[in-house]
């Protein structure tokens, strides 16, 4: 029998694909618990449409994530902090406080989860962090800690 999968079914396939299962597991199985549908020409049509309208999305976050990045090249975030003797600050400057300021000086709202720092940033000066943009792309954010007044 030839079904639709709602769902991801562990050893059977991912969602939205259609496959072939035998008719007592897609009859006991799959269809009472709804992770799949029957191949019906109905359902198949819906399959084609849901799957064209899921490409579309992907294109448009991947333009959008190809803009993103391109603008973030030309930005520089300047955040200010408290330090002590020596240029060393009170702590460190994290993704969360890079994120913020990116949407307050620039309005650019890209969360802290998709900032990437390799190490802490503890010393005032000029520091470039990766951000991962999805779909292979990535930002370079130019970042300035200066001493807060």
């Amino acid at each position: 029998m030839k079904v639709i999968l709602q769902q991801d079914v562990k050893g059977q396939g991912k969602k939205g694909q259609l496959i072939e299962a035998s008719d007592g597991y897609a009859r006991n199985f799959l269809l009472p618990r709804k992770l799949a549908v029957p191949a019906t020409a109905e359902n198949l049509n819906t399959m084609k449409v849901q799957d064209r309208a899921r490409k579309a999305r992907e294109a448009a976050e991947k333009a959008e994530a190809e803009r993103l990045a391109a603008a973030l090249e030309s930005t520089q975030v300047i955040i200010q902090a408290k330090g002590g003797d020596g240029g060393r600050l009170f702590g460190s400057v994290t993704s969360k406080e890079v994120s913020e300021a990116l949407k307050v000086q620039h309005g650019m709202d890209i969360p802290k989860a998709k900032i990437v720092q390799d190490e802490p940033i503890k010393t005032f000066g000029a520091y470039t962090l990766k951000c991962k943009l999805g779909y292979e792309i990535n930002g370079v954010i130019h970042v300035t800690v200066t001493e807060a007044k």
